[in-house]
Order: C-alpha cells, then sequence, then structure tokens
C-alpha cells in the first residue's frame, strides 16, 4: 500500500495537476494577501475580525491559515463576513 506522500508525488509529477495546483496556490495567494491588507488598512487585529464576525480569534487565525497553506477553502459567506467587517465587500470576477 502506498502512503499519501507517496501517492501525491507521483500525482505532482503529471503536467496537468503539477499546473493546477499552481493556479490554485497563486488564487489563494492572491486571495489571502486582499483579506490581509483589508484588515490591516482597516486597522483591525484577528481578534477584532473575529468579534464583529461573531466568532473567536482562533477561527479568523484558522482562516487566514488555510489560505496560506491551501489545506481548507472557506466559504464564500465566510469570506464575505470576513470582509464586510473589515468595511469592505466581496467583489467576484469571472475572467
Amino acid at each position: 500500500m502506498k502512503t499519501h506522500e507517496q501517492v501525491v508525488n507521483k500525482l505532482m509529477r503529471r503536467p496537468g495537476v503539477r499546473i493546477e495546483v499552481e493556479r490554485i496556490e497563486r488564487e489563494e495567494g492572491v486571495l489571502l494577501d486582499a483579506l490581509l491588507k483589508a484588515r490591516q488598512d482597516a486597522g483591525l487585529t484577528q481578534a477584532d475580525v473575529a468579534e464583529l464576525m461573531g466568532t473567536q480569534a482562533p477561527a479568523v487565525a484558522r482562516l487566514e491559515r488555510s489560505l496560506a497553506t491551501g489545506k481548507h477553502s472557506p466559504s464564500i459567506a465566510t469570506l464575505r463576513k470576513y470582509v464586510k467587517a473589515c468595511g469592505k465587500n466581496l467583489l467576484w470576477r469571472v475572467a
């Protein structure tokens, strides 16, 4: 039986898989940068955003970390709450 790491390494050798993983990582990095900038521009801490979202600071830390690591994709509703807490609106563009 192969380990998870062996399967991932095998899949990452496929050009199409590698390209898609890299695309997702770039997009999530751009999203994380935008969220962090919105929070910084609003002068808010993670605890401030959490309070405005009606949650706890560790949840906001997990949200930001999930985008940095790519291990979880937050829902649109969660992203909308986050940016609203920062005084922004969530806009989507399909290109």
